[in-house]
């Protein structure tokens, strides 16, 4: 059953009107409703973005960025807000000059997701009246751009790259808009330190190696070197902008590709690494598992070797069943569990 968020969201991507943005993140459904003719898509989601585009959206796949949109261009922009607080911030923010004088920022969330919070915010930055809606837990408000706009939000520099110490080795470049991205995942952490023993060789990893869902890399740049044929996917583009940053930086030659569970991509990997998503806002029972699993044995070479890292209750050993000639967990610490994977040769 569709949420409330999503039935208000549908009712005003039913009132298509001209110089109008949607703005999409991890939290729409593709299949909400038939595109609706000269209203853009921005997002930063590649399955979401490609699939869109099939229902004939016009949709854009960026780290949403809107620099090529010139101010006061757009009469409405309807956003549903995204789980991080930057990535809101910056794109509030954005409206503020984007939008003509009294064009309207649609906001809408669910109570649990700061949308009343958000909903202030953007008064204040856009200097106009706010309007809002109730129904259930789902909120609807409506900003309008008003003659003198305030200061603007907090939304970390979010275009900015930057290097952060991480662990004992050099700075990572990293950014808000990607998953865990001013920390070492401890899973990602703990895959890494096993690596060795899991495989039954040291470190640099050699052949074609597939970081499937790298993020910024963590697991790239530790695992390989500049002689590794390596390949490097994400589903977000701000994962895919900071890995490419960081692949150069550091000397290693790498392809970035952006995909949805790796099915943009061609087989023959002799080893490929992967920490999934599984975290909030993502499932850990259906499709998403499921997507990664046959990825993963369509991509891998005979004789080949996933190494997984997923927290204990992922069922993936049985998710795996049918799809690998050998399944064997590795190790575990209590909170994550290491899953090697591979097929006859």
């Amino acid at each position: 059953m569709i949420d409330p968020v999503l039935n208000l969201l549908l009712q005003d991507l039913r009132q298509s009107s001209e110089h109008a943005l949607w703005l999409v993140d991890e939290n729409i459904p593709a299949d909400l409703c038939p595109a609706r003719s000269g209203l853009p898509v921005v997002g930063n989601r590649f399955d979401l973005i490609q699939a869109l585009r099939a229902r004939g959206w016009q949709a854009q796949f960026s780290d949403f960025d809107l620099s090529t949109r010139a101010d006061g261009s757009l009469q409405r922009i309807i956003y549903r807000v995204s789980k991080e607080k930057p990535v809101v911030h910056y794109l509030i923010n954005q409206a503020a000059r984007l939008l003509q004088q009294d064009g309207e920022l649609i906001l809408l969330g669910d109570k649990s997701e700061g949308i009343k919070t958000y909903s202030r915010k953007a008064q204040q930055r856009l200097g106009g009246s706010r309007e809002e809606r109730k129904q259930g837990s789902a909120w609807r408000a409506v900003l309008t751009r008003g003659n003198h706009a305030g200061e603007a939000l907090d939304d970390q520099e979010y275009c900015r790259l930057r290097p952060l110490e991480l662990d004992t080795g050099a700075p990572y470049l990293t950014k808000p808009g990607l998953y865990g991205w001013n920390k070492v995942d401890r899973g990602s952490a703990f895959l890494l330190e096993q690596l060795p023993a899991m495989l039954g060789q040291p470190l640099p990893l050699c052949g074609r190696v597939l970081d499937l869902g790298c993020g910024f890399g963590y697991l790239a740049l530790n695992a390989c070197d500049a002689s590794t044929k390596l390949t490097c996917t994400d589903n977000n583009a701000a994962a895919l902008y900071a890995c490419r940053e960081n692949l150069a930086h550091r000397g290693l030659r790498g392809e970035t590709i952006a995909s949805d569970a790796g099915r943009e991509l061609a087989p023959g990997f002799d080893t490929i690494l992967c920490n999934p998503p599984f975290h909030a806002g993502f499932g850990i029972e259906g499709d998403l598992t499921d997507r990664f699993l046959e990825q993963t044995r369509r991509l891998l070479a005979p004789g080949g070797s996933a190494c997984f890292v997923v927290n204990l209750h992922i069922p993936l050993e049985r998710k795996a069943q049918g799809r690998f000639a050998r399944i064997r967990c590795h190790a575990d610490n209590g909170h994550f569990k290491l899953i090697h994977l591979s097929q006859a040769r």
